[in-house]
């Protein structure tokens, strides 16, 4: 992805966000058992304020931070004991600043997970404040001894005060109120065994990160994902020669730093850890031509460039790039952070992964480097030229070649853009006088650049006998207002209505996306036009996808429409950017494809037709090929109704054993419910996962 980092990224490497949040019925506490801070008494007893941005501490006065420049604030208590639940800040800040703030413990040099708070998080008091509550299972999820609170901005904001009146640590949680009675619409769902079995790839559901990371074992076992993908920015300018050195690029002041958790975690581990936990991999393979000579070097010393926008808080010495007026920075050589990366240079890289394997691959798919048009603006450092058709096509026949020669059975995916601009014109055609001139596109027939590169690939080939590409990659975001990524991403009705309808823009050839975009995407099937007009055969992989707001119903929704319409469309492989937080709605509605019964249980391996006879319920199911088992995942999209549905399984024979799984806002995750009827009754804005057991068919 090309705008992954608002913090650095070690420290969203350790971003693992665990249970809902709570709603307003759950902001009232036990009562304080470690209060930190309060306006009207100043710090508590043993609390000591270790600074950072410009502030003051006054009795009888609430604090007010000016967070500017990624700027924070410190708290610490040596030995801090106690058995929280929770942590409550009440604050006000600007509403322009939307979702900025960041929390998290530390213990000593450690980070413990960082917690975003959304913008409309928590209850909001008569006196303007806001009031939040973050679970200690969000904050300390292996209950680690800690000595510092920090609050941070996560994004750069304005210099107006954040205001901060008081924090906590409180005892257990309120319990939920119960939820009112809800209409009901009645409606029908058939699920048929008897048309022929479509197969679903197991690596649609995949995840991804820039930083490879040892750390999140608990998490992975259980999201249970089926594969991860190494990729994002920092992938570009991976030396795999140093094995743990790499640059943060634009996401963060262009720096080159240690990759991975723990430091020092090279691709040789990650690639035993993914073999270990039985995830299938996607590695990228840098192609830009410039990679981290070192883990400590920048592109934009201070002492080079004295007068810069902003500076890295960690390295006084890393600025951003930008001048005071934002202003873009004539880059100085390539040579000051990074050294040459060649064709044949990522050849033996692959060549070395071979030589390891010992019989059982590691990696299943290797991808041409990361949203290339970017580069000029992600890495201008070392690539400030605008990438053009020419360019991008030498660099996947020359790099695709020295990977085929090195692996010739391994798949191999590209070109891996960042979105609907980059399917249809170049970087050079974006900046100079846009799509309406497209100068570099004409120079090329006029045709849109991805079919293009396909096309000419595929001459390649018959030429050269050689192919480079075997998957077709490229990466979707939502484009509309508040559409947001992972955690963020407004959550009004009318935006999360939205948010819901947007993933018709992978599958639905009917759609008229509602973005700046402002037409039909129809992604899956575009694609699928492109791949038989130019290039028959090729695969179809989503190298990189997220639909934003997690903590809420609609990114649920979003995740689990764009699973089963994933499965149902035969894509080959999928990798959610980077993976939904833990214990998120939406990390529970990828479970309920992957693991909903925290025992493994999963979606199947077929695709089963499933007809629904209310637009409000959206219905996906999967058969095993043994014909034991039948799995659904069954979406109520509707907020103020509930749903009973009748379940009809022609031609699966007599169903034996029904579990069911349900997960909304007011559940702990996926609940299993009392189940032994095919008609199911699912609450408003609610996910039901349904499993059948199907009994042997009586002899005749």
């Amino acid at each position: 992805m090309a705008y992954c980092f608002s913090r650095p990224p070690v420290l969203l490497a350790l971003g693992l966000l665990a249970a809902p949040w709570p709603t307003g019925a759950q902001t009232a506490a036990a009562g304080a058992v470690e209060p930190v801070y309060d306006a009207r008494s100043g710090l508590a007893l043993g609390w000591m304020d270790f600074g950072w941005s410009p502030h003051q501490v006054i009795k009888g006065k609430p604090v007010e931070l000016d967070l500017a420049g990624y700027g924070g604030w410190i708290l610490s208590k040596p030995g801090v004991q106690g058995q929280f639940g929770a942590l409550v800040l009440r604050y006000r800040a600007p509403a322009s600043f939307a979702t900025f703030l960041e929390v998290r413990l530390e213990s000593g040099s450690e980070h413990l997970p960082e917690v975003a708070i959304g913008a409309d998080e928590g209850v909001l008091l008569p006196d303007g404040l806001r009031e939040v509550t973050i679970p200690m299972l969000h904050l300390n999820p292996t209950s680690s001894s800690f000595d510092k609170l920090v609050l941070r901005a996560g994004r750069e904001v304005g210099h107006e005060p954040v205001v901060i009146d008081s924090i906590a640590f409180v005892g257990q949680l309120a319990k939920r109120a119960a939820r009112p009675s809800a209409p009901v619409f009645k409606t029908k769902v058939s699920i048929d065994c008897s048309a022929p079995a479509r197969p679903i790839s197991p690596l649609i559901y995949g995840i991804g990160s820039s930083i490879p990371d040892n750390g999140i074992e608990a998490e992975l076992r259980a999201l249970n994902p089926s594969a991860h993908r190494w990729g994002g920015n920092a992938s570009s300018r991976y030396n795999w020669k140093l094995g743990n050195a790499w640059n943060s690029a634009s996401d963060w002041f262009f720096m080159n730093l240690s990759y991975g958790k723990p430091k020092g975690y090279s691709w040789a581990q990650y690639l035993d850890d993914n073999v270990r936990s039985g995830l299938a991999t996607a590695l990228t393979l840098p192609t830009i031509g410039w990679v981290a000579k070192d883990t400590s070097s920048v592109s934009f010393p201070v002492s080079a460039y004295p007068a810069q926008q902003k500076v890295a808080p960690e390295k006084p010495d890393a600025g951003n790039g930008l001048s005071p007026a934002g202003k873009p920075l004539p880059p100085g050589p390539p040579e000051r952070t990074s050294v040459q990366m060649s064709p044949e240079s990522i050849g033996a890289w692959v060549a070395a992964i071979r030589a390891r394997e010992h019989g059982q691959r590691s990696v299943q798919l290797y991808i041409l480097d990361n949203e290339p048009s970017l580069w000029s603006s992600t890495h201008r450092d070392v690539h400030p030229e605008l990438l053009g058709y020419d360019e991008e096509l030498d660099r996947l026949i020359r790099y695709g070649t020295a990977v085929r020669k090195a692996d010739p059975e391994g798949l191999i995916a590209g070109p891996a853009e960042w979105g609907w601009s980059n399917f249809f014109w170049s970087a050079r055609d974006l900046a100079s006088g846009g799509v309406s001139l497209r100068p570099d596109r004409r120079l090329h027939g006029d045709k849109p650049l991805i079919p293009w590169l396909l096309g000419k690939l595929r001459e390649h080939e018959k030429r050269t006998g050689v192919r480079i590409l075997d998957v077709l990659d490229v990466h979707f975001y939502p484009q509309f207002q508040g559409a947001g990524i992972s955690l963020s991403g407004e959550t009004g009705p009318e935006a999360a209505a939205r948010r819901i309808r947007s993933t018709r823009s992978l599958w639905d050839p009917t759609y008229k996306d509602e973005s700046w975009i402002a037409d039909t995407i129809m992604l899956i099937p575009r694609m699928r036009s492109w791949i038989a007009e130019n290039a028959p055969g090729l695969k179809i992989s989503i190298g990189e996808w997220n639909f934003g707001a997690e903590r809420h119903m609609s990114g649920a929704f979003a995740v689990a429409e764009t699973l089963g319409h994933l499965g149902l469309e035969g894509i080959y492989s999928a990798f959610y950017w980077d993976r939904p937080r833990q214990g998120s709605l939406a990390f529970h509605a990828f479970r309920a494809f992957r693991n909903y019964d925290g025992q493994g249980a999963r979606f199947l391996d077929a695709s089963a037709p499933v007809t629904s006879l209310d637009g409000s319920l959206v219905a996906f199911a999967s058969r095993d090929l043994r014909s034991e088992k039948v799995v659904a995942v069954l979406l109520n999209e509707s907020p103020t109704h509930a749903a009973e549905v009748a379940v009809a399984t022609p031609g699966c024979g007599a169903v034996g054993q029904v579990r069911s799984y349900l997960l909304n806002a007011n559940t702990d995750g996926l609940q299993q419910q009392p189940s032994s009827a095919m008609v199911q009754s699912i609450p408003p804005y609610s996910i039901l996962v349904l499993e059948l057991r199907l009994e042997p068919a009586a002899p005749k």
